[in-house]
């Protein structure tokens, strides 16, 4: 279904099966003629406008959005970046040209949204000690992935400390499901739809089935039923970014991210690409407006302490030589663009975003995963139903927990004392894994995100480049381009600095 080339499941079709529609041309506009004329009316969107520094939605550039008949939604002035709500036509070339504060702006695909207030400052609590969760629950035998990271040698050390808050930003996650109910954080979880946080617990229940899957990656509680988390003593924060379809609109992710830090969340795990553009190039002044929107509210977590884990995508792509986008915009009907480094995905490409590429039970980088180098920072069990079959990964896949409410989306299900799991594949399933870690590592008192960083990777386990003749039916999806493996053992771009290793980043 095309909603899993967005949040960075299962694998998408081969090149010849993805179907192309003819090239579409915007308007050009005006601004002179914005003055004058009167703008028509239309239904509501969403727009990010970016601010050059020190600029926000006050005072004058207020009157000026006003102006332009536009309406504030969010204000993040710590970042230059508001989101507003128009239906007026040509409503971004209007407000360029009345506000010269105003770097540029873009439509986000999304609908408008009702004001609300600026969310309070939460300052992360102390980290108090860690405690071991020694020991395995009913489906722990199905758990290869966490057996191949040395997840439960790491537990038997240090489950984490219930002080350290990870924010899964995805599609919400099911707080009812029993593996995920004694640790989730109702205080610092919030529904981020259409850019303006609503914590009420309904607004981000997950009715996807995706975040719920990552959240137990990371920390599903040691309870004696279902699956155990790499880190089953921290706590969760349900950040949802993410849409019943799995779409993950600009002015989402950059609210879930100033929720991440304004309310003391050490680590934020990222599986899926925002919307609408896989890549989004810096040169084009729409997509420009999203990237540094993105990048400022991503910039901005790091700085306040949060450390960001990010999934590399499933279309075997190199990351360092994109000539090609078959994607975009994925809100309507994808054209094909060419595309070079001045574009990116974010946010895995975001300067200090831990970058996770996917392997299998065998060791090697799943089929379907993007690689590159500079990109690919660490490698983790996404799952790979192809080439890596084994008998203790019997289909390939990585089990996690699932929402009860959307067990029929599931088509590999396991049932536990009543409570519902799934198998499935993807960077979405390895960069939990590495988020878990790194909750681990913040839980062990190292707190900085670089210093984060340093230690996940310092400690990997190195894996060589494989032979890349077995990926010879797997193409990049994007430019039809083989898979070429560049590096040697140390760092490479399919595997980074090497597959994650949870009980050496704990120094154990």
């Amino acid at each position: 279904m095309h909603r899993f080339t967005r949040i960075l499941t299962r694998v998408v079709a081969p090149v010849g099966a993805v179907a192309l529609a003819a090239a579409f041309t915007t308007a050009s506009f005006s601004p002179a003629a914005a003055d004058t004329a009167p703008a028509a009316s239309g239904p509501a969107q969403n727009y990010l406008v970016l601010y050059k520094s020190g600029g926000s939605a006050a005072g004058a550039s207020l009157a000026a959005i006003a102006q332009a008949r536009g309406a504030v939604v969010q204000n993040y002035a710590q970042i230059g970046v508001a989101v507003v709500s128009s239906g007026a036509s040509g409503f971004a070339a209007r407000l360029q040209a009345a506000d010269p504060s105003v770097d540029s702006a873009a439509a986000t695909a999304s609908f408008g949204v009702s004001l609300a207030g600026d969310a309070a400052t939460d300052a992360a609590d102390p980290v108090s000690p860690p405690t071991p969760a020694p020991g395995s629950d009913n489906l722990s035998g199905l758990q290869w992935d966490m057996n191949q990271i040395h997840a439960p040698e790491a537990r038997s050390i240090s489950g984490g400390s219930s002080s350290v808050v990870v924010g899964d930003i995805d599609t919400g996650l099911d707080f009812t499901h029993p593996d995920l109910a004694p640790n989730v954080d109702f205080s610092r979880s919030v529904s981020c739809l259409g850019g303006v946080p609503d914590q009420t617990p309904s607004a981000w229940m997950d009715d996807n089935g995706h975040g719920t899957h990552t959240a137990g990656t990371i920390a599903a509680a040691k309870n004696g039923i279902g699956i155990v988390g790499v880190a089953p003593n921290v706590k969760l924060a349900g950040i949802k970014a993410g849409d019943a379809a799995g779409f993950f609109f600009p002015e989402a992710v950059v609210c879930a991210f100033m929720w991440a830090s304004t309310h003391g969340i050490q680590v934020t795990n990222n599986s899926y690409f925002a919307d609408p553009w896989l890549f989004n190039c810096k040169n084009d002044p729409a997509q420009r407006a999203i990237w540094e929107s993105e990048r400022r509210a991503i910039r901005f977590a790091q700085q306040q302490g949060t450390t960001v884990v990010a999934a590399l995508g499933n279309f075997a792509d190199d990351l360092a030589h994109p000539t090609q986008d078959l994607q975009s915009p994925d809100n309507t009907t994808p054209v094909a663009r060419d595309v070079t480094n001045a574009c990116a995905v974010v946010p895995t490409e975001i300067p200090g975003v831990i970058g996770v590429t996917a392997d299998g039970n065998k060791q090697f980088k799943s089929f379907y995963s993007n690689y590159g180098v500079g990109a690919a920072n660490v490698m983790a069990p996404g799952g790979d139903s192809v080439l890596q079959r084994t008998a203790a990964a019997v289909n390939g896949r990585v089990l996690s927990t699932w929402p009860a409410s959307r067990i029929g989306s599931c088509l590999r299900k396991v049932f536990d004392s009543g409570a519902t799991y799934c198998y499935i594949q993807g960077t979405s399933m390895a960069s939990p894994h590495v988020a878990g870690v790194a909750a681990l590592v913040v839980s062990s008192g190292v707190t900085s995100p670089g210093a984060v960083a340093a230690q996940i990777m310092g400690t990997a386990d190195p894996i060589a480049c494989p032979d890349t003749a077995m990926y010879a039916f797997f193409p990049s999806v994007d430019n039809g381009a083989p898979q070429v493996c560049q590096g040697g053992t140390a760092y490479n771009s399919f595997s980074g600095n090497g597959q994650v290793n949870a009980l050496r980043a704990i120094g154990g």
